[in-house]
């Protein structure tokens, strides 16, 4: 027992070796809660269900493990899960968070993860249904939503559920494809109608489409649909050549924004671990960074959703590690913002 105690005192010494940060303390009190340790919740935050939203935490993270949508390789049900134990790496031993590349410490506020919607199997309308109506719950406590898809299906009931904010939204979406087919064989539903349904919503002003490629994402009839109905569409190539700054510029400045990030945006050497992957995607850097310009630009940001995780198809687990990342980094960039601006979280 005295060389096990030895051992650990001496691990949470090299821990807290000088540099480690403003707040060297925090290393050594409390539960050193390390990734494997403890219950699996995003970030290893405190779990609660929808009655702790009274609180009022700075977001509410929510899982929608729904697959029914995907037309290709299913397995997006598992993300979820699989974004949680890959957000486990992130947290343990700091209470703030330094990032060398900028230069700025992060905190990430109060998190609340809510579990899971209560996905019925065989039902889709049920299940989006019940996701629309979390989501609102979530938004009638003024808390901002942080969505872990299933597949991108999930969004259409999401973007639905900001309504209750009475007031124009602005939809950002990174993906791979279009998202735009009206209906193909009765279905209106599925993973590649959700931006079509999103934009036909009163309260999407409009939508900043970004990395859109491959010869699979869609009709072209569907692009000038899109187009039509107020959505700007710009590739990898287009994004690369415009730049950052003036990419997020196509965001109008003070807008409300909403982020639908799907995992297929990134480039599959990064992200293979998904249904649909495409080559010729978006770089970890890239993503954060046109996060980043465009939370600074925006009044502020209502909710976020992140999808089609497959954890069947992720080696050594680089998938989920990479969206549990983008994550933290949004969620560090919307308190950063608040923090600088005073902007209060969303309210009814």
């Amino acid at each position: 027992m005295r060389r096990m105690r030895l051992a650990l005192e001496l691990l949470c010494w090299c821990i807290a070796l000088p540099g480690a940060g403003a707040d060297e303390g925090a290393y050594t009190k409390g539960r050193l809660n390390l990734p494997f340790v403890g219950h699996t919740t995003f970030g290893k935050f405190p779990p609660g269900d929808m009655d702790a939203l009274s609180r009022r935490p700075d977001f509410a993270v929510l899982g929608v493990p729904n697959d029914m949508g995907t037309q290709y390789r299913s397995g997006a049900r598992m993300g979820p899960r699989g974004i949680r134990e890959a957000s486990t790496l992130y947290q343990f031993g700091h209470a703030e968070v330094y990032d060398a590349d900028t230069g700025e410490t992060y905190q990430y506020g109060d998190v609340l993860d809510v579990g899971d919607v209560d996905i019925v199997h065989t039902d889709q309308e049920a299940s989006l249904n019940r996701t629309r109506e979390a989501v609102e719950q979530v938004l009638r406590a003024g808390v901002t939503p942080f969505i872990l898809g299933g597949d991108h299906a999930t969004t259409a009931p999401v973007c639905s559920a900001l309504a209750v904010l009475s007031k124009p939204v602005v939809l950002v979406q990174i993906d791979a494809h279009l998202d735009f087919v009206d209906e193909r064989h009765g279905v209106r539903y599925g993973h590649g109608n959700c931006m079509r349904r999103c934009l036909e919503m009163p309260h999407i002003s409009s939508m900043l489409q970004l990395g859109i490629r491959s010869v699979s994402s869609t009709a072209k009839s569907s692009f000038e649909d899109a187009e039509r109905m107020g959505s700007k569409i710009l590739s990898v190539r287009e994004v690369r050549k415009l730049g950052t700054e003036s990419t997020a510029a196509l965001v109008p400045q003070g807008a409300q924004v909403y982020f639908s990030i799907d995992i297929d945006g990134f480039d599959p050497s990064i992200a293979p671990g998904t249904g649909t992957p495409s080559h010729g995607g978006f770089s970890y850097y890239e993503v954060k960074d046109l996060l980043r310009e465009i939370i600074f630009r925006a009044s502020d940001v209502v909710g976020l959703d992140l999808v089609e995780v497959s954890p069947p198809y992720d080696p050594a687990q680089v998938t989920s590690l990479l969206a549990a990342r983008i994550l933290f980094d949004a969620m560090g960039f919307i308190k950063l913002k608040r923090a600088q601006t005073s902007s209060p979280k969303a309210e009814l």
